[in-house]
């Protein structure tokens, strides 16, 4: 037999290697079609852990159909992105669930059945500048009727698509929804204009109820309420008003019998005052000092937080830049427990006028620190606090003399505890009191304005329903904490993936210190301007002891001189305003040139001298 060529083993060589490439990448592409690197802070595009456990712990199938309507998409760039984004991840939850997710893609094409399917599984169609209709949604389906539906995936809640999705998951999956008792003073389920004018369309229940209301059956006490529903997995109190012995008494033997709670009270409900409550009344403040005293913490209701490191920036005229208002907070995850599963993985708080809190030295729970201030923080007088921010709210900043200690605003009480009435039940109250308990479960927060839309959420109407875009992770903290209590935890890790909050804290420190100067010096020249306006006045109406005289020439001469010397003064305040942003505008424009001229020129040189060392490298390899 001949023998073969290099020639021919050369090419057979090459054939075999080809084909191997071929069968690699087929093999490749259908055992992995699921894989990717996520290289983003907080893993957007990896499936977490709660949505892996939610997937792991179904016990029943869900059909999951997908609504996209493909042609009418076609010319909308952003919307046909997303839903690819949408797509993936579905399929990522279905190979994810080795068969218990069934997922089934639905293309809506007008006059259609599956267009008519799509508006009568709720989905809302969404007109375009064509006249075509886009349907963009999903609904689930269990084995026992149970039905959700994402009636449109807005893009504004792009952030919240996995807990979206997964929430919808868990509640076909979960048999029965957990249950919410709750006893508040404030308008949580009706809104601000209270029943009559949600039933006009005026009103809405605040956004952190609805999302409550949608996930758990909730109740809301009537004022009068002398116990606690037995049914009732977790107690939800906020801003309480005056309580009787009665009522005391049955949250009381709630938690003592294994009840868990979740409390919101406050030294400056801006809540209750915007509804109509006079400030300093009864109604504008809350606290259950009785059970509190039993769980062992100390509530002072005269007395909030200032901090000069985490006051939100507000506009307080229309005119003046914006500055700090140390009375609003805008806490970060410094603030924020690591070690608690409520406050681990959020990013962003804003409260106001929030109080303190502080475990008592005769304490037998075990005070644990969920959300506190920084060191740049005091405590001020409530009712001095009203009184400036009605009458001169930007000088707050200049009253605040920190004092170098944080201070606790929520914190979860765990442990032994004894009853609020040693003494017995209160007259009236039959029954067999239970005295004391091994292991309550409490969490308190001294703050009620963390229910308030505008701290935390954007809310608009698309064609016809509420969209709501959070920029903080209030509803996060409320619901984490209700999940918590309940004995669920799978969603908390998803509810905090929209919100990203990285200040830059180099430019908040250059604000605030900008301000202190520009307060000092705008106080200075306002002063030097009134004084030199009303003397301008003096000299103009010819008043002299309160009688007119007329203006010799010395005067006109000083009238002219004053009026020169207002118009410097308000030069020198406008340039005082323009310097408040100097310092910011440097440091914004160093950025801006290390990103565009540095980095790349850093990028060019990089590639310039690894060419260089190549061809040097390559040259040497040259024979002679």
């Amino acid at each position: 037999m001949k023998s073969l060529s290099r020639r021919h083993y050369a090419i057979a060589a090459v054939v075999l290697a080809v084909a191997l490439f071929l069968a690699f990448n087929i093999a490749i592409d259908s055992a992995i079609t699921n894989a990717k690197l996520d290289l983003t802070e907080n893993g957007r595009f990896t499936l977490a852990q709660g949505t892996r456990n939610i997937i792991t712990n179904l016990r029943e199938p869900v059909t999951l159909r997908f609504f996209f309507s493909k042609k009418a998409a076609s010319e909308y760039a952003q919307t046909r992105t997303y839903a690819g984004h949408v797509r993936d991840l579905l399929h990522a939850y279905a190979a994810r669930s080795h068969g218990k997710i069934i997922l089934e893609e639905v293309d809506p094409e007008p006059f259609t059945p599956s267009e008519d399917e799509a508006t009568g599984a709720g989905i809302s169609g969404v007109p375009t500048e064509t006249g075509d209709t886009v349907y963009f949604g999903l609904t689930g389906n269990n084995r026992i009727d149970g039905r959700e539906v994402i009636p449109y995936f807005s893009p504004d809640r792009e952030g919240l698509l996995e807990y979206d999705i997964s929430a919808l998951i868990y509640r076909l999956s979960a048999p029965k929804k957990s249950k919410i008792a709750i006893l508040s003073g404030l308008p949580l389920d009706t809104g601000m204009g209270g029943p009559q004018a949600m039933m006009q369309g005026q009103s809405r229940p605040f956004a952190i109820y609805a999302e409550l209301a949608q996930a758990y059956q909730t109740e809301m006490l009537a004022p009068d309420f002398t116990a606690i529903p037995a049914d009732a997995d977790v107690l939800m109190i906020v801003h309480p008003g005056t309580l009787s012995d009665a009522q005391t008494y049955a949250i009381d033997q709630y938690v003592l019998k294994g009840g868990r709670a979740l409390v919101f009270v406050d030294p400056n409900s801006e809540i209750a005052q915007s509804g109509g409550m006079e400030p300093g009344s009864p109604a504008s403040f809350s606290t259950l000092p009785r059970l509190f005293q039993a769980w062992g913490i100390a509530f002072n209701t005269n007395k909030e937080i200032a901090d000069l490191k985490l006051a939100q920036r507000v506009q307080l005229t229309r005119e003046g830049p914006p500055l700090s208002y140390p009375i609003w907070l805008h806490l970060v995850d410094d603030n924020l427990s690591d070690d608690d599963p409520v406050t681990a993985n959020l990013k962003v708080l804003n409260l106001a006028s929030a109080g303190s809190l502080r475990p008592l030295k005769s304490a037998t729970t075990k005070f644990a620190s969920l959300v506190g201030s920084s060191n740049q923080a005091a405590l001020v007088d409530v009712t001095e606090m009203r009184t400036q921010t009605m009458t001169a709210p930007d000088s707050i900043a200049g009253m605040v003399a920190p004092s170098g200690q944080e201070y606790i605003i929520a914190a979860r009480l765990t442990g032994p505890a004894k009853t609020a009435y040693p003494a017995g039940a209160p007259t009236g109250v039959a029954g067999t009191p239970v005295k004391e308990a091994k292991n309550i479960n409490v969490i308190v927060m001294a703050d009620s304005d963390i229910f308030d839309d505008r701290f935390w959420v954007h809310i608009e109407t698309m064609f016809g329903k509420q969209v709501a875009a959070p920029f903080a992770n209030n509803d996060a903290f409320v619901i984490n904490a209700v999940e918590n209590l309940t004995g669920s935890s799978d969603l908390i890790s998803l509810r905090t993936r929209a919100t990203n909050d990285r200040p830059f804290i180099r430019v908040k420190e250059i604000q605030a210190d900008a301000e202190r100067q520009f307060k000092q010096q705008e106080d200075a020249l306002k002063a030097r301007l009134a004084e030199t306006e009303a003397r301008l006045k003096n000299l103009q109406t010819g008043q002299a002891g309160g009688k007119s005289v007329g203006i010799t020439p010395q005067q006109q001469i000083a009238i002219d001189t004053f009026r020169r010397q207002l118009a410097e003064i308000r030069t020198q305040l406008r340039q005082v305003q323009h310097d408040l942003r100097q310092d910011v505008d440097a440091l914004g424009g160093l950025l801006a040139f290390l990103n565009i001229v540095v980095v790349p020129l850093f990028v060019a040189i990089f590639a310039i001298v690894l060419a260089w060392l190549r061809r040097r490298r390559r040259a040497r390899a040259i024979p002679l």
